[in-house]
């Protein structure tokens, strides 16, 4: 699985003009299943995600985590973070899981997210969706579950 991180002051997706999800202090989570993924890398993901130490303390150093600052999470279903684009100039999505286990993963993210004691958010999968954010820093973290880079 693969995750853009992004700290922010506020963000919402929206869907067919409506807000389906919003967030203020916290994290907005792109997030991308791949062909082979599974359970062991969504819980790897949930585990970095609401553990990684991307808010300031009192020194002004990044040295908090999101269930440190009590923090808000929104995750946006992205399949285009599996797009290759090493031959041409259109991306390719093979590398991307089929739409029912995409979900599948997709849910069962979120959903440990929340037991996690996150409050979560989320788009609408498969939709077309419009996000909207205040990237906070700007702070910005690429993660992938089999560690690729």
């Amino acid at each position: 699985m693969r995750a853009v991180v992004q700290r922010v002051s506020k963000a919402s997706v929206m869907v067919d003009d409506e807000i389906v999800g919003q967030v203020q202090k916290g994290l907005l989570v792109l997030l991308g299943v791949g062909q082979e993924d599974s359970e062991t890398d969504a819980d790897y993901l949930v585990q970095k995600i609401i553990n990684l130490r991307i808010f300031e303390d009192e020194d002004d150093k990044m040295n908090l985590s999101l269930l440190d600052i009590k923090g808000e999470l929104l995750v946006i279903s992205q399949f285009t973070l599996y797009g290759d684009v090493r031959k041409g100039r259109r991306p390719a999505f093979t590398a991307a899981a089929p739409p029912e286990e995409a979900n599948r993963l997709y849910e069962y993210t979120v959903e440990r997210c929340k037991q996690a004691g996150v409050h979560t958010q989320t788009g609408t999968f498969q939709t077309h969706m419009l996000v909207e954010l205040a990237n906070d820093g700007p702070v910005t973290i690429l993660l992938d579950s089999k560690k690729e880079f």
